[in-house]
């Protein structure tokens, strides 16, 4: 059975292109504008990694982490974001997520990441 991954992120182009990119991987892919759209989908206790943007209107991506960890969903989170500040990564990681990535994010790198994040 496929791995399922939820991308949510408000830029369309990106969700398109990551899910295209996922696809090839041959994990089973939904995208999300907004951090309530995917909530309003998803039930927390879902499988799924989750790709998560951190700058998006509404809840941004540390009030969504903030939100999962609060429903007891241990889905592992993978933040990916053009924040260039060098405390993101270790913020994101204190906070729970599984990984921090830079837009552009490279392909094989987020592949690697989810596979590794599935196995744990």
């Amino acid at each position: 059975m496929p791995t399922k991954i939820f991308i949510v992120d408000d830029d369309e182009s990106v969700c398109r292109a990551l899910k295209t990119l996922l696809m090839t991987y041959d994990f089973e892919v939904r995208t999300f504008n907004s951090a309530q759209d995917f909530f309003d989908t998803i039930a927390p206790e879902d499988p799924g990694c989750l790709l998560l943007d951190i700058h998006m209107p509404g809840l941004d991506g540390w009030e969504t982490q903030k939100k999962i960890l609060a429903t007891g969903s241990k889905r592992p989170v993978i933040f990916i974001s053009a924040e260039k500040k060098d405390d993101a990564h270790d913020r994101a990681l204190k906070v729970g997520a599984v990984g921090f990535l830079q837009k552009p994010v490279n392909g094989q790198t987020l592949v690697d990441l989810i596979n590794s994040s599935a196995r744990n």
